[in-house]
């Protein structure tokens, strides 16, 4: 019983970690890619623009992206944190 509970710990921890947020301010080319809605141009906007402008401040500011608009913000909302 004790190995199960472990085990049953041990997935709960693995899953948390697996479900936490793409961090915009941080994430690389590849990390932004695997989002929906966002390909390899959009991923490099991302990152040109904090790059220009410094770190977003919230994840509504991904709408002065460009190439980034309401649609593609929904998609990716649950999926990213600052």
């Amino acid at each position: 019983m004790k190995k199960f509970l472990l085990t049953l710990c041990m997935l709960f921890f693995f899953a948390a970690s697996a479900i936490a947020g793409v961090n915009i301010n941080t994430a690389d080319l590849k990390a932004l890619e695997a989002l929906p809605g966002i390909g390899t141009a959009k991923a490099q906007a991302i990152i040109d623009y904090r790059t220009a402008n410094g770190n977003f401040k919230s994840i509504d500011d991904l709408k002065n992206v460009k190439g980034i608009g309401e649609k593609v913000l929904e998609q990716v909302r649950a999926m990213i944190e600052i």
